[in-house]
Order: C-alpha cells, then sequence, then structure tokens
C-alpha cells in the first residue's frame, strides 16, 4: 500500500517507482479511503456553514487528496473527446497542456452533480453524506482498476501497461473481486438498496472502454482517471435516488 499511497496521493509517503505501485494496484480501492477520508470529516463543517459550501470543501480536499490527477484526466479526455478525426489526433489532444471548452464541460458534468448530491445530503444525514462521500471514492478506485484489468493500452508508451500488465493472472481475479467487494461496508449502513450502486463501477468501466476504443484505440492514464472520477458521481446519484 507504501507504494499505491505515494503514486496516487499526496500523504507524505515515501515515493515509489512506477512498477512498484503497478505490482499493489490490485489494491486501489483502499486508497479511496484514504482520499475520501478527509473529505468526509469536511462535511461535519455543514453544522456552521451552508450544505453546498461544505459540500464544495469536501470534493475539494478529495480531489486535492489525489493531487488532482485524475481531475486533469477528466480535462484532457473531455477536450479530446470533443475534437473530431481519427484516434492519433485525440491522442494529441490528450497531451496539449491547454485547456478547452470541451474540459471545462467535462468537469462540470463530472462534478457538478456531485456537489448537488452531497449537499442535499448534508442537509438530511450528515452521516450518510459522509458514507456516501467514502463509498464513492472508494468506489472510483474500483472502477479504475476495472478498466485496467479488462482494457488494453491505446500504445506502447501509456503511463497504463505496467498496470494492465501487474493484473494479469493471477491478480487478476483479487482485483476484480477486491474492486466489487471494498466500497460494500460503506453502502450498506446507508440504506436497503444503496449496496447497489457498487454495480456502477462495472457499468462506468464497461462504458468508458467501449467509447474509448473507438475514440481512442484503447486505454491510457487520463482515460483511467477521468473513467474512476466518472464513476463516483454515478454512485453519489444513484445512492441518493436510491435512499
Amino acid at each position: 500500500m507504501k507504494a499505491l499511497l505515494s503514486f496516487f496521493t499526496i500523504l507524505p509517503v515515501r515515493g515509489a517507482s512506477l512498477e512498484q505501485a503497478a505490482r499493489e494496484v490490485y489494491l486501489l480501492p483502499f486508497v479511496g479511503v484514504a482520499t475520501g477520508l478527509p473529505g468526509a470529516v469536511l462535511l461535519s463543517t455543514a453544522f456552521f456553514v451552508p450544505p453546498g459550501v461544505a459540500a464544495t470543501l469536501a470534493l475539494g480536499t478529495v480531489l486535492v487528496a489525489a493531487g488532482l490527477h485524475h481531475a486533469d484526466g477528466v480535462l484532457d479526455v473531455g477536450d479530446a473527446l470533443m475534437v473530431p478525426g481519427t484516434p492519433e489526433r485525440r491522442h494529441a489532444v490528450l497531451k496539449d497542456t491547454r485547456v478547452g471548452i470541451g474540459g471545462i464541460g467535462a468537469l462540470f458534468l463530472i462534478y457538478g452533480p456531485t456537489v448537488a448530491v452531497l449537499a442535499a445530503m448534508c442537509a438530511d444525514s450528515l452521516t450518510r453524506a459522509a458514507l456516501a462521500l467514502l463509498a464513492g471514492e472508494i468506489a472510483a478506485r474500483s472502477a479504475m482498476v476495472l478498466t485496467l484489468a479488462y482494457g488494453k493500452p491505446a500504445d506502447v508508451g501509456s503511463s497504463s501497461v505496467p498496470f494492465v500488465r501487474a493484473l494479469s493472472a493471477p491478480r487478476h481475479t483479487t482485483g476484480v473481486a477486491l474492486a466489487l467487494l471494498v466500497p460494500l461496508p460503506f453502502l450498506f449502513p446507508i440504506g436497503t438498496l444503496a449496496p447497489l450502486g457498487v454495480l456502477a463501477a462495472p457499468l462506468i468501466a464497461l462504458i468508458s472502454l467501449r467509447a474509448v476504443q473507438t475514440a481512442f484505440g484503447g486505454i491510457g492514464g487520463d482515460v483511467v482517471g477521468a473513467t474512476g472520477e466518472a464513476c463516483r458521481t454515478v454512485v453519489l446519484v444513484a445512492i441518493s435516488a436510491m435512499t
């Protein structure tokens, strides 16, 4: 876990190489606990400030705890998907450091509903809001693992290559099982139907894999990160609708 925390968070953990993090990637859902916990704690500020402010601070803390890497993936993928033409042209946009309207729109579509749902849940129950945020954060990492477990890198130089390789047998089954099971302890206390929210991880991973195969010819680091961010949103919206 130290390598994963070093690679996927800003926690003060000794640095690890890409290969070291890849070897432990099947444990990635547990990283969601580390990044989600500070945000869940900050939701308690809803006792003193409007729920919308508390929700914004909580989500911002979660994103910062992850080093904003996956938010950057949302920006890049959003821009690239708006570009017509060949997968090669879209790949060029993924690597472009400039931000276009597609990226800004993607940020709004991914994070706007998240803030709205958290704010509504804060007004109803801070405990359920905190559990939902933790479950969503863990499920986001679950979707990333599933995308890596079943995806094919778009090119041999992609940062996803060592992670895809590491999730081949025998860790494939373990990684998939953990991706589906780790969010459940945080979903059960929320409500009877809330555990169904765990299905968002394989669903979003499947949709992402189908979409990026056409758009990019495979997955990459930005795609994996954006898939996780989309999964968090879907989980929170699903929980809100079912409870």
